[in-house]
């Protein structure tokens, strides 16, 4: 045992002591071995706790006690090897030896900043190893077995073909996803202007005149007479003529009809004659005079007695009769009428009188309108409030447009005169019954001084409800004594289809049209965004749609230049010029390409029409 203690024990050499406070504060490491067969004394001041001994006492105390416990301990292990005489080592093999040694572990005592002077005692333990992975010797070994070959083949295969298969799988959805369908052409109606004639046969110069304006569609009258004879050989080989002749030029014909009365030597009237019971057609009332004082159109008495005590509503003239619109033989008769048009290639329709069409049965006199221009034998005196606007004309308007519109594709189906009271035009749901209604207050009003607030109400209007319309310029030449072209430009980018004369429109360039057909080709008109604008002199719109030019159009209905400040109300500061009518006059102060919006002068009764690049939304 002593052998064992000699070789397991170490000196420790404390040299010169400083008791300075310098020294008292420096950390003190002192080292002893543990063993743990060694009994504690409980006399001994030192206090063993779970194989650490702790102290309180000062660093060079604890030397002290150190020495003291080591003299003490020799002294016992001398008595107990006189009492042994060698046992011990006799008793310990090698084995118990190898123990000993594992467990003896080294202790460090450690003086710091610790209360009341305590020591702190660490027992260093064997460290355990880090996890270093296999060697390269190791992993060598596995590199070319087979198993481990065949394993990284069907890992690397395994991720190109998820790959490949992931990439297939985005094209796939890319290919297959829905397309954002282009936007829907405008109807034929839409893109150009209507060329209006008023005859019933095509002139040598009528084409000529049709392709200068660069017109969608012509529109001839079918006079009245002819309008339920349509199938006779005389008739259809008229109507026949006039699409074929335009055929060559991609230029669709539109027909005026007056379908609302009817001669005496038509069919339907004679019919009713002989049979009382296809008398529903007509407003037919058997009594022996005139049932009240309605007026005709030409001032005489609206009732005609075709049989003694039989009289019948004749507001357009001695011989014509008024047709029930709403009632089942004329829309029998009317349907059929509509549906042989279309088959002969007429693509459109335009219902002259539309405001007759329904009668009221109520035959009260009708009221005085209040007009003291006019006297009681006048039909202008009355309110007609039984003969005109009567509800349910838009019911009865639509039927005919679907029979017409199912007959033929892309039909136009609309009316010929001024709606006047647009409500009265639409049907029960609130849907419109023709395709574009016609305005005429608008056209007319528009080059007074006067309407301009008016009329930019108007456009806002239309700008809210998004309607298309026509603008009648058939007395083009009534609105305006200047040159026509600044109308004609006006209205030539205004959401709708304008009606031109093909008389007395001489003066107008043909380069005027080419523009106006550019212009309408346009994406900003076809598909873009119309916009109205207020001012105090002029009428001023925009047409845009974004990625394309945009157009601002300005007219001056005064009789002086005019400018106005538009960069308030979104336009930009600069704006090039594209086209002006004839009697516009350029200012010095501003080139084509280059023009303040705020500073353009306006000339009077003049129209000119600006580019510019939309400014970004924000």
């Amino acid at each position: 045992m002593r052998n064992i203690l000699k070789r397991n024990s170490k000196t420790v050499n404390v040299g010169s002591l400083d008791y300075s406070e310098k020294q008292t504060e420096k950390e003190v490491e002192t080292y002893k071995p543990i063993f743990e067969d060694i009994k504690k004394d409980d006399s001994n001041p030192i206090k063993a706790e779970n194989g650490f001994e702790k102290t309180s006492l000062p660093p060079l105390e604890n030397l002290a006690l150190k020495s003291e416990v080591n003299s003490t301990t020799d002294q016992k292990m001398t008595q107990e090897d006189a009492v042994n005489d060698g046992a011990d080592e006799q008793m310990l093999r090698v084995e118990d030896n190898d123990k000993l040694t594992v467990k003896r572990d080294e202790v460090k005592f450690i003086k710091g900043d610790h209360q009341n002077g305590d020591a702190k005692i660490d027992i260093g333990g064997t460290p355990t190893p880090a996890f270093t992975g296999m060697t390269k010797e190791e992993l060598m070994k596995y590199a070319n077995d087979p198993f481990w070959v065949r394993l990284r083949w069907i890992f690397f295969i395994t991720f190109w073909l998820i790959w490949l298969a992931m990439l297939g799988g985005a094209i796939f959805i890319i290919i297959d996803a829905p397309k954002c369908a282009p936007p829907a052409p405008l109807p034929w109606y839409k893109r150009g202007l209507l060329a209006k004639f008023s005859t019933f046969s095509v002139a040598d110069d009528d084409i000529a005149k049709v392709q200068k304006m660069k017109a969608a569609g012509a529109i001839y009258e079918l006079p009245a007479e002819f309008t339920y004879t349509v199938r006779d050989a005389d008739v259809e080989k008229k109507i026949k003529d006039i699409v074929n002749r335009y055929n060559d030029i991609d230029v669709n014909i539109v027909f005026d009809i007056v379908p609302n009365f009817v001669p005496k030597q038509s069919r339907i009237m004679t019919d009713a004659l002989a049979d009382e019971t296809k008398r529903s057609a007509f407003i037919w009332i058997e009594n022996p005079e005139a049932p009240n004082k309605w007026l005709s159109l030409v001032n005489g008495s609206a009732w005609s007695e075709v049989l003694p005590g039989n009289y019948v509503l004749s507001q357009f003239g001695d011989g014509l009769y008024d047709l029930r619109m709403n009632d089942t033989i004329v829309k029998r008769e009317l349907s059929d009428v509509l549906r042989h048009l279309a088959a002969l290639g007429v693509k459109g329709i335009r219902m002259k009188n539309s405001k007759f069409y329904i009668l009221s049965k109520d035959l009260q006199d009708e009221v005085p309108s209040g007009n003291t221009q006019y006297d009681l034998t006048d039909y202008r005196f009355w309110t007609h409030f039984h003969t005109t606007f009567q509800e349910g004309l838009g019911d009865t308007l639509y039927e005919y447009k679907a029979i017409f519109e199912n007959s033929t594709d892309d039909a136009l189906f609309t009316v010929a005169e001024d709606m006047i009271r647009p409500e009265v035009y639409k049907t029960r749901s609130g849907e419109m019954s023709v395709d574009i209604p016609m305005y005429s207050r608008f056209v007319q009003n528009i080059r007074s001084e006067g309407y301009v607030p008016g009329n930019a109400q108007f456009m806002r209007e239309i700008e809210r409800e998004g309607a298309w319309l026509q603008w009648d310029l058939e007395d083009i030449n009534k609105v305006t004594t200047d040159n026509p072209s600044a109308i004609i430009y006006f209205f030539s980018l205004l959401p709708g289809a304008p009606v031109l004369p093909t008389d007395g429109l001489d003066k107008i360039n043909g380069s005027i049209y080419k523009q106006i057909s550019q212009l309408r080709s346009s994406p900003s008109y076809m598909h873009g965004s119309f916009q109205a604008f207020d001012s105090e002199y002029l009428l001023a719109y925009a047409r845009s749609k974004s990625g394309n030019p945009g157009y601002f159009v300005v007219y001056n209905p005064t009789k002086v230049a005019r400018k106005d400040n538009f960069t308030l109300q979104g336009m930009p500061e600069k704006m090039s010029l594209h086209s002006f009518s004839d009697n516009f006059i350029m200012s010095s102060n501003n080139t084509k390409s280059n023009i303040l919006t705020d500073e353009l002068e306006v000339s009077p009764g003049s129209t000119v029409i600006l580019s510019y690049v939309p400014l970004k939304s924000d």
